[in-house]
This record gives C-alpha cells, structure tokens and sequence, in this order.
C-alpha cells in the first residue's frame, strides 16, 4: 500500500482539523492513498471525549498572556499540549471496512495504537534514545535511568519514568483514522505547567532536548519518523517529503 507524505509546517489546530475531514472523505471514497500529515501547531491545548475542565490548570489571564487556544476535540483521551517545536503526526489510514448492515467497521484499534507507540520508539531509538511502551498507560515513556539526565526536571521527577510523546486517535464510522501522536522535539515544555496531561497528575513529561546534547532537528526526526511509519505499517512512500 502506498503511503503519501505531507509536512505542512506550522499550521493553526483547527486548519489541520479540517484537512483531516477532507483528506479522510476522499481516502474512503478511493481518491486518495493513505496519508500522513506531518506539521507543528502554534501553542493549543486539546481535549479529547474523556477530557476533563478541571485539568486545565491556568486562567483565562495566562492563556491570553501565553496566546493559548483551547479545542475540545472527537479523539480519544483528556488534555494535551501542542505547540512549535514538537512533531505531530495526523495518519489518515483506512482500518476497517463498513459491513453490510452499515455497522461501526471493524478493525484491531487497540493494535493500531501499539503501532503508533512501536513507530515512534523504532525512531528514537535510530535517533539515539531508548523508550518504550506502559503496560496500561498510552504514549511513549521514557524510562527513570534516562530520565534522570534532564536537568530542567525536578529531583523527585528524575526518578520516575516520562513521556516523551502522546497518542490520541479516532476512527471514523467509514474506517479511517484521525489525530494521531505528538512527539517532544525542542519545545517550551513550561505549557505542561498549564495542564494535568492527559489527566495523569505526578506523571512527568520530556523532550528530547531534555535529554540530549545537541538534540536533532525537525527534519531529521521527521525522517525518521517517516522511515520507522512505513516499516511498521509496511508501506511504500508515495511522494518524498510531502
């Protein structure tokens, strides 16, 4: 199956959103190959169905001070932060097939986001990094011994593990997927500060400037991102670099 890459850059939330909607139409009705939207957002929190108010932590006067927009979004989860610096990535694939009796279509979501979490953990181990996944929890974790290298953490947090990426989806009634995960590269990580992330209170989040010297670029995380992408879902690129 052929994989067509888009970056678009820095794109506002609600631009991407409504890429989503349009490019997942035309993959069900065949007049597009699956897609993957590569892009950074201007500082947004997001809430997802099992988002709750009372995990936003700041008032209206930061969010204003700070230029924040606030979305509540159809994708799986509570709140999460995106903002310059850090990688998202929309896939638009087609997982299940509606049946004849024009039920919900079936498909493994459950694997589809072991997938996800397994894409980016191939990528930041090519990129230097070892991660991996929780047994109940989403994203991708870094791991209490690399934790310990962040010296913006504070001590207590440096002996837990940390995400260093998030994952939030949905699946639409025609079996194409939507949202998708975001990845620390270099952002301002003081946004966390505004929020209970995904509704995990005491459970710290990294970047991968945090722990690395001289961390990648964008570009080369997107390349990896990419490459890790197509073996894990066992796909061919179908226009490189979007």
């Amino acid at each position: 199956m052929n994989l067509e890459i888009l970056d678009l850059g820095l794109i506002e939330y609600e631009t991407a959103w409504e890429l989503q909607d349009q490019y997942a139409a035309e993959i069900a009705e065949g007049q597009r190959s699956p897609t993957l939207l590569l892009l950074e957002h201007p500082h947004v929190y997001t809430f997802g169905r099992r988002g709750k108010a009372e995990n936003l932590l700041w008032g209206e006067a930061q969010l204003k001070e700070k230029s924040i927009a606030i979305h509540w979004v159809d994708r799986g989860g509570d709140v999460t932060y995106h903002g310059p610096g850090q990688l998202v990535g929309y896939p638009l694939l087609p997982l299940g097939q509606v049946d004849s009796k024009n039920q919900l279509p079936q498909a493994d979501y459950v694997g589809y986001v072991r997938n996800l979490e397994k894409t980016l953990i191939i990528a930041l181990a090519n990129l230097g990094l070892a991660a991996g996944q929780r047994p109940g929890l989403t994203g991708v974790w870094i791991q209490a011994d690399v934790h310990s290298r962040c010296a913006r953490c504070k001590p207590e947090d440096r002996r837990k593990p940390a995400k260093v990426a998030a994952i939030g989806v949905k699946v639409d009634a025609r079996g194409v997927s939507r949202h998708g995960f975001a990845l620390n590269v270099n952002p301002d990580m003081e946004y966390w500060d505004g929020i209970i992330a995904c509704g995990l209170q005491d459970e710290p989040v990294v970047s991968l400037a945090d722990l690395m010297e001289g961390p990648p670029s964008m570009e080369r995380v997107k390349q990896e991102v990419v490459s890790a992408f197509r073996e894990v879902f066992e796909m061919q690129l179908e226009h490189p670099g979007g």
